[in-house]
């Protein structure tokens, strides 16, 4: 009767999606939950819509790999720095330019790991290095987008930026602070990013599919792009973008970057999400568990900031988690319309990817995240 009850509030989560798709706010998505619930494991799982709507129809299927946006700020990038500092390798109150000496050009030498993991570093939050690397390549007259002189030149820019404001002051959420935060991972390992994460994560947890798509030339495989969630019909490439890096930045940097350029289909980031609330429950040894606990805490840098290290905390009374999700709960949002949220005191883990920004009205998504999120929360506790 009881699991009766769940499966009929479940298909709520169906239509609600249905409604969203028919509002014409994404053209698909796959929701993936799992609860432990009185020593049982209940899950759920939605698949509607499409996965790419122009070149050609394709449906939704769950195993549809999407570009995750900003979930690589946690899913890689954080990780790479949590292991690191697991190891000994780094400390969160190192000093930036410790790691790239460059980096304490224009007064930035108090700038630590710690304020580039919390938004609190005090750099920009965007910038538009893509446009003028296409400058440059019009000066030039030779190609520079997505080569590794691009990527020097974009660290290079922010190195010799200054800050807007004094290091742990404010909270700003951004993209550059990962972008330095990859850089370091990078100067670290002797590695790329893409490689190192790879092997000492992705393998780890099993996440067989998750990893970068560097771009290819003159556009992706066909194997690869009947493999991936299209994105959109983007102004500065002229094209619509499938099976390669929506981010622009992150696409001029050769498609591996700390802030973006990630792909996974939703089983792998829901493993990766269980692998977390394990692991901070001290059931999993494939993740530093002590250093996790540490990184999932709330920094208040500054005091009353939302931030953990590297994720996201509920914002009290307008969370994308929605209602239920308890202050001990982390999570990130990706751009393309992407989204995992950890209840690490109810143990329970919500896998939310769209293609929002494929050929659709580019509405916020906020009033489909939370209500996604209560909906299977009521499910799962009747």
């Amino acid at each position: 009767m009881r699991h009766a009850q769940i499966r009929r509030k479940l298909a709520r989560v169906d239509r609600a999606i249905d409604k969203a798709i028919d509002a014409a706010e994404m053209p698909g998505a796959v929701v993936l939950a799992r609860m432990r619930r009185e020593g049982e494991i209940l899950e759920h799982a939605s698949v509607r819509g499409l996965a790419v709507v122009r070149p050609e129809r394709i449906p939704m299927s769950r195993e549809t790999r999407f570009d995750l946006a900003s979930l690589t700020k946690v899913m890689a990038t954080t990780s790479a720095v949590m292991h690191l500092c697991a190891e000994g390798v780094l400390d969160l109150d190192d000093p930036v330019a410790k790691h790239l000496p460059n980096f304490s050009e224009r007064d930035k030498e108090r700038v630590t790991l710690r304020h580039l993991l919390t938004h609190s570093s005090g750099l920009r939050p965007w910038r538009a290095f893509h446009r003028a690397l296409r400058e440059r390549e019009r000066k030039r007259g030779e190609p520079l987008l997505g080569t590794p002189a691009a990527r020097e030149w974009v660290l290079e820019s922010i190195c010799r930026s200054a800050l807007v404001h004094e290091p742990g002051t404010a909270a700003v959420y951004g993209d550059l602070d990962f972008i330095v935060l990859g850089a370091v991972v990078e100067a670290i390992t002797q590695e790329p990013l893409d490689a190192w994460c790879h092997q000492h994560i992705f393998q780890r947890l099993g996440l067989e599919r998750t990893g970068f798509l560097r771009p290819s030339a003159p556009e992706p495989p066909p194997e690869v792009r009947r493999d991936v969630a299209a994105t959109e019909n983007c102004p500065f490439r002229r094209r619509i973008l499938w099976g390669e890096v929506h981010d622009p930045n992150a696409s001029a940097m050769g498609g591996v970057a700390g802030h973006a350029g990630l792909f996974a289909p939703a089983d792998d980031v829901l493993e990766f999400g269980w692998a977390v609330l394990e692991a901070w429950h001290g059931r999993e040894d494939r993740l530093p568990v002590e250093m996790l606990r540490l990184f999932a805490t709330r920094q208040e840098l500054p005091p009353g900031s939302d931030w953990a290290l590297g994720w996201d905390t509920p914002s009290e009374g307008r969370s994308s988690a929605g209602r239920y999700f308890s202050r001990q709960s982390v999570g990130h949002l990706g751009f393309t319309g992407t989204s995992l949220w950890i209840d690490l005191e109810a143990e329970c883990v919500v896998v939310l990817l769209t293609n929002r920004v494929h050929l659709v009205a580019k509405k916020s998504h906020f009033g489909l995240r939370p209500l996604i999120h209560d909906l299977l929360r009521e499910a799962f506790a009747a």
